[in-house]
Order: C-alpha cells, then structure tokens, then sequence
C-alpha cells in the first residue's frame, strides 16, 4: 500500500474506538505475506480522512471469491455522514467487483458495532463468523490496585498464588522467543484439539509486530520452564490479546493470570485505554466452544462487550449457496 496515503488512514484508524488493528494497513501487508490479496478506499472531506475500508479477498474455488472487511468498514459518528460514507465505500467495492476476474459471491463485515444501523439495506445476519462478536475489554485507566479489586476473588487470589510460587513474566521478541511461542502454541493446540495456524503465519506476524513496534510476546516462566504466552498487539486505544497457549506443566501455580495482570500493567505503563482479551462466549451460550476459555478471562474482570453479528450482502445466491454448503 502507497506509504504516505496509508501513514495517514492508520492514525485515523486508531483515534477511532469502533475500529481496530485488522483495519491498519500493517495487517493488509501482513495478509500479502500469507498470500491474501486485499484493496483499500479513503473517503475524504477535502484534506480530512472521514472513514474508509480495507478489504480482505477470501479465493474458496477457482472461479469464486468473496470480500471481507475485518473490523470495519469505518464511518464517521454522525448518522447522515455514516450512511453516506457506507453507500460510497460499497460503490467502490461493486466497481471493484465488476473488475474482478472470479465471481464475487457476496460481502463479508464484521464491524466493531453494538447495533446495525437504520441505514444498512441488503445485509443479511449469518451464524458463521471470523473474529469474535463478543469481547471482554478491562479498564486500564484504573490504578493496578484497582485492577485487581474489579476481578474475581478467585482471579486476584491465583495471581498471589502465581505471585508465592515465584513466577515470573517476560518480554521476549527475540528469534527464540518466537521459536518459544510456536512450542507453547502447538503443543495447546495438540492437546485440545485446536484448528492451528501454521508456522508461516505466526513468523510473518511476529516479524511486522517486532518492526512496527506495534506487539510483543510475553511469557509466564517458572524454574526455568516458560509455562504460558501471550501474542499481544498494541493499536490504537487498545492492547489485544490476539493469541495465547499454555503448558499442562505445574498449572497449581497459575502462570496464566499472573501473565495477564503484568500484561495489562505493562499496557497501561505504555498509555493504553483498554486490555481487550479477544474474544468470550455469549453468556446465554454455555455450550460454547469457548466456554472454558472465557470462564478463565472473566476472571481477570472488564466489561463485556457484543457487538452485530457478522453481516452478509449476497453478490450472487448461486455462488453464495456453494460457499456456505462448502463451509457447513
């Protein structure tokens, strides 16, 4: 993507707190490492960037792709100006369409949003989704003492017991930490029966966050044993928890809270807002396959954010039917 052009949409992405990381053009070059084409707009009033969508193109057969926007499209906060700026971002991406080699079966969004707005004609609700609707962000404007006063008892009373065991927590973004994060990573992924991502993935990830300055790996170590790891990305208001895995090693001292706790420290130390921790069930959902994961987060407190669900608009019905049967 064009430097300067892009320099400019990033800071406006990240003042805007309805959008997130998957929106910066970092993780548009991050996808081309991986094989993903992508395209972008910038909607302007004159000099000033008003909204604007980097879009993802997903290829499921040779003849047949679909669009999708992570985390957007962005918008401007007035209704008026909101509903303008979306009609003219999917103009561009219907001319977009009409250029494409494949058939494009439908349109994908997935917006940071908590209700759809009156001006959205055509999209349809879909159970299917990529990134999660339901998240939990932690306060970090809170004093640590604070932080740990909005947890759960038993949330504040692990990170003591991880405190009395001695574990300590690191920063490491060196060749070996990641080398690190891949065995902590595959082996959770091993043991619970996990769809991984491959190794490709997470060196190229690793790599633009170590460059950018915008994420680091963090580890939970214990006699000498790296028990736990977070991937953190840093953008915007927000640190996110985007990745995460633990040994089945001395769970009894708890390294995973104690992880989490310095983690938000060291965010708020930085000057970020929240400790977005990526992702938790619904609540009327205790089935979810996510449950057990989220019974841990929610220990560690925050504020429970559900945003729409992802949002389909239909290019073509044939193409988007042999998409959804290929998926099911």
């Amino acid at each position: 993507m064009l430097l300067s052009r892009w320099q400019a949409w990033n800071t406006f992405v990240s003042a805007q707190a309805n959008a997130g990381f998957m929106q910066s053009s970092w993780w548009a070059d991050f996808q081309t490492t991986i094989g993903r084409e992508n395209f972008g707009t910038i909607l302007r009033d004159g000099e000033a960037i008003v909204g604007g969508a980097v879009v993802l193109k997903f290829t499921y057969a040779p003849d047949k792709c679909y669009y999708y926007i992570p985390e957007g499209p962005v918008l401007p906060k007035d209704t008026s100006d909101a509903a303008q700026a979306f009609n003219n971002i999917l103009t561009f991406i219907e001319e977009k369409r009409k250029q494409e080699a494949l058939i494009v079966s439908h349109l994908r969004i997935e917006p940071r949003w908590h209700s759809i707005p009156d001006f959205m004609h055509g999209f349809q609700k879909t159970g299917q989704w990529f990134e999660p609707r339901d998240t939990l962000c932690i306060d970090l404007s809170l004093s640590e003492t604070e932080l740990l006063a909005q947890m759960k008892p038993k949330g504040r009373y692990n990170i003591g017991v991880a405190r009395k065991c001695g574990v300590s927590i690191v920063e490491d973004t060196s060749l070996q930490g990641l080398e690190d994060f891949l065995r902590i990573y595959k082996d959770t992924a091993s043991r619970q029966d996990m769809s991984e991502k491959n190794s490709a993935y997470f060196r190229n990830l690793a790599s633009m966050l170590h460059t950018l300055k915008c994420g680091a790996l963090f580890f939970a170590e214990y006699q000498g044993i790296r028990l736990a790891t977070a991937l953190v990305v840093y953008f915007g208001q927000r640190a996110t928890y985007f990745y995460g895995a633990s040994l089945a090693l001395h769970r009894n001292v708890m390294a995973p809270y104690l992880l989490h706790f310095e983690i938000m420290c060291k965010a708020k130390a930085l000057g970020y807002e929240w400790y977005d921790l990526w992702g938790v069930n619904p609540q009327n959902q205790p089935n979810h396959p996510w449950a057990n994961i989220s019974a841990f987060k929610r220990k560690l407190g925050g504020q429970e954010l559900a945003f729409v669900p992802t949002l389909d608009y239909v290019y073509d019905s044939v193409a988007y039917r042999q998409y959804r049967n290929k998926i099911a």
